[in-house]
C-alpha cells in the first residue's frame, strides 16, 4: 500500500507484512496505527495506540480517517480486529461500508 498523502500529520511505515501509521507526541510517545497484509487487496486493521495523556483529543480517530482513505484511494479492504477501528466502521457505517472486507 503506497503512501497516500492526504494532508496529516502521520508518518507512514510499510513492511512485507503490513505497516503502521504513527505520530510522536511532545512526549516523546508514539501514536500508532497499525495493520498486516492479508492477502490480495486485504489488510486487517489490528492494533490502535494513543498515549493517556493524548487520549480523548481525536488522534486515534484521525488515523483510522486516515488508514480509510489511504485504503479507499487503493482499492483495499479492511478487516478490523482491533476494536476501537470495529467501532469506527459502525459509527461511520454506511459511508464506509465499501472498505470493509
Amino acid at each position: 500500500m503506497d503512501n497516500i498523502d492526504t494532508g496529516s500529520p502521520f508518518e507512514y511505515e510499510e513492511t512485507a507484512t503490513g505497516g503502521r501509521y504513527f505520530m510522536t507526541m511532545p512526549n516523546g510517545e508514539q501514536s500508532r496505527l497499525t495493520f498486516l497484509r492479508a492477502g490480495e487487496g486485504q489488510i486487517i486493521a489490528n492494533h490502535t495506540f494513543v498515549p493517556p495523556p493524548y487520549r480523548g483529543d481525536g488522534i486515534a480517530e484521525a488515523m483510522v480517517e486516515r488508514l480509510f482513505a489511504d485504503a479507499r484511494a487503493k482499492g483495499l479492504k479492511i478487516t478490523p480486529t482491533c476494536w476501537f477501528v470495529a467501532d469506527e466502521f459502525k459509527r461511520h457505517s454506511p459511508k464506509w461500508d465499501d472498505v470493509r472486507a
